[in-house]
């Protein structure tokens, strides 16, 4: 994406927890915004950094479902599509949405190669057992063999390894690959790679993505649950914004309509500097509203009577 020209650094963004006024911790973070034909609108840090995407993959497994005829043979909804893309919490409501889909695809629940979470039972309560059961049902439909679908090599993950190649204009052998937590392929990326997409996927101008931003939108609480960030984000946004979090540190979020994508990585992996920059910047680029922002901000930014979380520095253009 940005052969033949350096990209220069901006500074970086600081979350900072306070007790009672005095500075604690320190967390330092990166942030990128990218339009729909991924040109560098504003950041705040090197947008070249680059981690591994980890959940905020999931909408882009995805469209493995949505390109494959699968929604259509199965017969499969817009809560079945959201709990594909979800990082969910296990409740019945959620493992009930994940069997739906294995149950309609003639899948058994033991063929999730996914873990079987602390404390619980089954796979089907592990937070990626709908990105599991998504790639399953994509087997069933193209008569893929299910035992070894999390391979690097397996069809299933060569077409979604595909997509991806297609929406960053990459040639696939340049993407480099790493187990997740789930056992999935998941893969080392660019902030500015991860904002383009989540651009894209806003921008509603693919029809296949587009059905995958209706079912997260509409249906935000099969995306992560009551009370977590993506799905009260997308609630009070009222559908014009996509958000999907993942783990050490990375948020995406979309602006609907707009085609422009919001990356951020906070460098030590801290969950709560993540959301506290993420309302710090949508409140800047004013895709939310103040009574938005303050809302969040009760949950997310002050974590008790005596703590709180207060950002320090402004995304730029380069």
């Amino acid at each position: 994406m940005t052969r033949g020209r350096k990209i220069q650094a901006t500074a970086e963004l600081e979350v900072r927890l306070l007790r009672e006024g005095i500075t604690e911790s320190v967390h330092h973070a990166q942030a990128v915004i990218c339009d729909d034909r991924g040109r560098l609108l504003l950041c705040a840090g090197n947008p070249e950094t680059a981690t591994f995407a980890r959940s905020v993959l999931k909408p882009f497994q995805a469209i493995a479902v949505t390109t494959s005829g699968t929604l259509e043979r199965f017969n499969l909804s817009d809560r079945d599509l959201a709990i594909i893309c979800s990082s969910h919490k296990g409740t019945i409501e959620q493992v009930r949405q994940v069997f739906n889909i294995l149950w309609r695809s003639d899948v058994e629940p033991t063929a999730l190669q996914c873990p079987i979470p602390d404390g619980k039972q089954s796979k089907l309560q592990y937070n990626c057992s709908g990105k599991h059961a998504g790639m399953l049902a994509v087997c069933q439909q193209l008569g893929f063999p299910i035992s070894n679908y999390l391979h690097y090599n397996h069809p299933v993950q060569q077409l979604i390894l595909g997509k991806l190649a297609e929406l960053l204009k990459n040639p696939a052998e340049e993407f480099i690959p790493a187990r997740d937590d789930c056992g999935a392929p998941t893969y080392f990326m660019q902030l500015r790679q991860l904002a383009w997409l989540y651009a894209q996927l806003a921008s509603g101008g693919n029809l296949d993505m587009e059905r995958i931003l209706r079912a997260m939108t509409h249906h935000p609480n099969m995306v992560a649950g009551e009370g977590e960030f993506d799905s009260e984000l997308m609630r009070l946004s009222e559908g014009e914004l996509v958000s999907k979090s993942g783990a050490e540190g990375v948020q995406c979020i979309g602006r609907v309509g707009e085609g422009m994508g919001l990356a951020i990585k906070v460098m030590d992996g801290a969950k709560r500097a993540k959301y506290a920059i993420a309302i710090h910047v949508l409140r800047q680029m004013g895709w939310i509203t103040p009574s938005i922002a303050e809302n969040l901000s009760e949950t997310y930014i002050t974590l008790g009577r005596y703590k709180r979380l207060e950002v320090a520095g402004d995304l730029s253009m380069l």
